[in-house]
């Protein structure tokens, strides 16, 4: 891997809003597309307790995931493909993980009271990425680089 490649994958993931989720369960496997905010490689997201993917995730905590977007030419398809371990957060790394996803949120520092209190009432999550790929068709068709040292942005 390049430093190049970690360059592209992490601008990649900085600069989208959406992954797809995959969960695995009782009745099986499950996606969800959830919104994250990211701390390099290092995702939060947010769900409530009762859905299907939280659920999953409780009972299994490794999962996917991907971030992409709907491409319809082939040679201009990019995205990230990644397995890893998904946690609830608490206490103060919950309150950072609301922190740094209304940064990259904005709209939530002016939202309705009740999106706030809607806020603090559900689930906090971080899916830290034991394994990630960057897919980039422009360099190739198929191509992709795994993204090692993920502890770090």
């Amino acid at each position: 891997m390049s430093d190049d490649a970690r360059a592209r994958a992490l601008a990649y993931v900085a600069g989208h809003h959406v992954m797809t989720l995959a969960t695995q369960g009782p009745d099986g496997p499950w996606a969800a597309a959830v919104f994250y905010a990211a701390d390099g490689f290092r995702l939060v997201f947010l769900s409530a307790g009762h859905t299907r993917h939280a659920q999953n995730m409780a009972a299994f905590p490794r999962v996917a995931a991907t971030i992409q977007e709907d491409y319809a030419d082939w040679p201009a398809i990019q995205g990230i493909q990644l397995e890893g371990t998904v946690r609830q957060l608490a206490g103060a790394e919950r309150d950072a993980a609301i922190d740094l996803f209304t940064e990259r949120y904005p709209f939530l520092k002016r939202a309705v009271a009740a999106i706030v209190i809607a806020l603090r009432r559900v689930n906090w999550y971080e899916l830290r990425p034991e394994r990630l790929y960057f897919v980039d068709n422009s360099r190739g068709f198929g191509h992709r680089d795994e993204i090692t040292g993920l502890g770090a942005g």
